[in-house]
């Protein structure tokens, strides 16, 4: 995902280093990481509606179940917008 200027892939401390640099100019907390750019990216997915399994593909996860741990329970929302009442 992340590449090099040189062309190769950037390894995981410098890959670090950069997000942890975007994060700080773009006022995001110091907790962001790769890892939570990864989450939320997931997340925002498939709270629109993103199919699963594409989730599964891109986050390279075996089973489906794995994805669904980004799925989040939204209280103040109902399922009968997905029954067409």
């Amino acid at each position: 995902m992340f590449r090099s200027r040189k062309g190769g892939a950037l390894d995981p401390s410098a890959v670090h280093r950069v997000v942890k640099a975007a994060a700080a100019r773009a006022g995001l907390p110091p907790a962001a990481s790769a890892h939570w750019l990864r989450h939320a990216r997931a997340s925002h997915a498939l709270d629109r509606a993103a199919p699963i399994h594409r989730g599964q593909a891109t986050l390279g996860h075996a089973p489906v179940a794995t994805t669904g741990l980004y799925l989040h329970v939204r209280p103040s929302e109902s399922s009968a917008r997905f029954l067409g009442v």
